[in-house]
């Protein structure tokens, strides 16, 4: 129980509903209390009109009060029973909803990092699957807990007071129950939790499929990945059916052990009766109810004791990522503004999954308005620097300063907000693609939109498509062409109007001709903003006021595109090789 503690924050906050349906199941359990009372008080009144002892007018007299009784409390104790779920339930659907929003904050709260070394199918598993046990045990079990706690209290009080000698024979059988019942909820859990992970597989594996199809569609490969998923699904298939093999004893072993409870009670009720121990035969009657009403409290403390391990399990699963301290945080909860002055200052920069050194003793400076380029090997840092000023990591060592204050010091939301980002990835969501572009600043008109896709040169490809700015877009964008998707990614950078602009190689998908109009219109638009543009090619760095070459993390040339194109090194060597193969084309 000591992770689910995590969880008292929660009643705290939902202590009205809570002690509210304590007090309605207490309520509820009273008014259930007299209907056995009652049948047993008609069959005594029947019993008494076949021995002669009353006239069949007083019979019907009694029998129809207690008729109406019986209707009324039961009417009662059911519109309670109804309450209490209201009540509970209820309270357990706000905790979910608190719960999984905080998990989802969380997650965004979480470092780069931490979606290096987690699967989106084990993340997506904790927030929908794990939540919803742990749901099942703030609402269903601790509901069904109070309600056998108060039942037995109730009943059994009530059970003793008629017959202490016939309640200790008609309780007898129940541990039994209890233990049986625990004994297949505990392997009705164990087998849950294994399939439980089985589906965190399949699911990630799904996932990762899904995302993937172009890939595997490109080389043939869905036969193989087919036989993949077909072996999960069987290893699921085989642990859901063993699941269900332990769960379909649960039914029959429970009415069994009623069977055997309600014998106990009329053999044992019966012998009473004829010893004179019991004065009316309603007696029995009464019991019989009465150990029908406390048969499931007894058989679900049981399911209780599952539903509690599986929702300790689940919760403590959660509460790894919860305890997960984010890399980044925000260090300054004031206001910073943001001018757009950068620079590195001998950092240093090592991948903590990798232990890849990415940047060594790399320092630069960036004025607000100017344009830096940056060129280099695939796996040269390039990628990196502009990571480290949008603090989505910060450095091993040195120090990376916005304005003269160092990065670490600044509001860490509003240097982000100060940042226009197009990553070398292009990501777009399952969304309009006005949406999309105006997804970085939602307060926007039409005509900004579209303003901003003529920039980025995607204006055209829009107008063509059948809804224009209203086309809906696959999975990551899978509806464009790399291109298209790297252009309305500019264009939701853009539309930010951001002091600093970060572009990482995101003109890599588009042709010459695109390219250079891209760039000159970006030339206006950048005149006031500092611009950083990682790229491979010479075409999107010339024109940069300074260009550095990184090459092992580490700078090796840096000047204007004269300066560089005029000595004997990586910048030259690249502008010779392009422009001949431009000369080719």
């Amino acid at each position: 129980m000591k992770e689910l503690q995590y969880l008292n924050k929660y009643f705290i906050k939902y202590k009205f509903q809570f002690f509210l349906g304590i007090f309605i199941t207490i309520a509820s359990q009273v008014f259930s209390l007299f209907t056995p009372s009652y049948v047993g008080k008609s069959i005594s009144a029947i019993e008494k009109y076949a021995q002669g002892n009353t006239s069949i007018d007083a019979v019907k007299g009694e029998l129809n009060t207690y008729i109406l009784l019986i209707i009324g409390t039961t009417l009662i104790a059911g519109i309670l029973t109804f309450a209490m779920r209201q009540t509970l339930i209820v309270m357990s659907r706000h905790i979910e909803f608190d719960l999984k929003n905080e998990v989802f904050r969380h997650y965004e709260n979480l470092s780069q990092s931490f979606y290096k070394k987690n699967r989106t199918g084990d993340l997506m598993n904790r927030i929908s699957e794990d939540v919803n046990r742990v749901r099942q045990y703030v609402g269903p079990a601790i509901m069904y807990a109070l309600n056998t706690i108060i039942r037995f209290a109730v009943i059994g009080t009530q059970m003793y007071i008629i017959s202490p000698k016939l309640t200790f024979y008609t309780l007898l059988p129940l541990p039994l129950l209890a233990y049986s019942i625990y004994w297949v909820s505990k392997e009705i859990n164990r087998r849950s939790t294994l399939t439980q992970q089985n589906l965190s597989k399949l699911s990630s594996y799904a996932q990762e499929m899904f995302s993937g199809i172009r890939v595997i569609k490109a080389y043939a490969l869905e036969g193989q990945k087919e036989e993949g998923f077909t072996e999960l699904s069987r290893d699921s298939v085989k642990k859901n059916m063993g699941l269900a093999k332990v769960s379909a004893l649960f039914g029959p072993l429970m009415i069994l052990l009623i069977g055997i409870s309600n014998l106990v009670v009329i053999y044992v009720g019966g012998q009473m009766y004829i010893d004179g121990a019991i004065a009316d035969i309603g007696v029995i009657a009464q019991f019989v109810l009465y150990i029908n009403m406390l048969t499931w409290p007894v058989a679900s403390l049981g399911w209780i004791s599952s539903m509690v391990q599986e929702a300790e399990a689940s919760q403590k699963r959660i509460n790894e990522f919860l305890k997960t301290e984010p890399d980044i945080v925000n260090n300054n909860p004031d206001h910073t503004p943001v001018l757009g002055q950068i620079a590195f200052n001998n950092v240093s920069f090592t991948y903590e999954d990798t232990n890849i050194t990415a940047l060594k003793d790399v320092s630069f400076t960036v004025n607000k308005g100017e344009t830096l380029a940056i060129l280099g090997r695939t796996g040269s840092g390039k990628s990196t620097v502009l990571s480290l000023i949008s603090r989505l990591y910060d450095p091993t060592t040195g120090s990376v300063t916005i304005d003269s204050q160092d990065a670490r010091e600044a509001n860490l939301f509003d240097l982000r907000n100060s940042i226009g980002f197009v990553p070398q990835d292009a990501f777009l969501f399952s969304d309009s693609i006005k949406n999309n572009i105006k997804f970085g600043k939602e307060d926007v008109t039409d005509t900004e939109i579209t303003d901003v896709a003529k920039k980025a040169v995607v204006h055209h490809n829009i107008e063509s498509f059948t809804h224009q700015y209203e086309t809906i877009l696959g999975e990551r964008g899978i509806t464009l062409s790399g291109g298209q998707k790297q252009r309305v990614s500019i264009a939701r950078a853009l539309i930010k109007d951001a002091p600093i602009l970060l572009l990482d190689d995101c003109l890599s998908a588009v042709d010459n001709e695109t390219e250079e109009a891209i760039l000159n219109n970006l030339m206006d638009f950048c005149r006031d903003k500092t611009t950083i543009i990682v790229s491979h090619r010479v075409s999107s760095a010339k024109n940069a006021d300074r260009i550095i070459i990184l090459d092992d993390g580490k700078i090796i040339e840096q000047g204007t595109h004269n300066q560089l194109v005029s000595q004997q090194g990586y910048y030259k060597e690249l502008y010779l090789k392009q422009i001949s193969e431009k000369e080719l084309l």
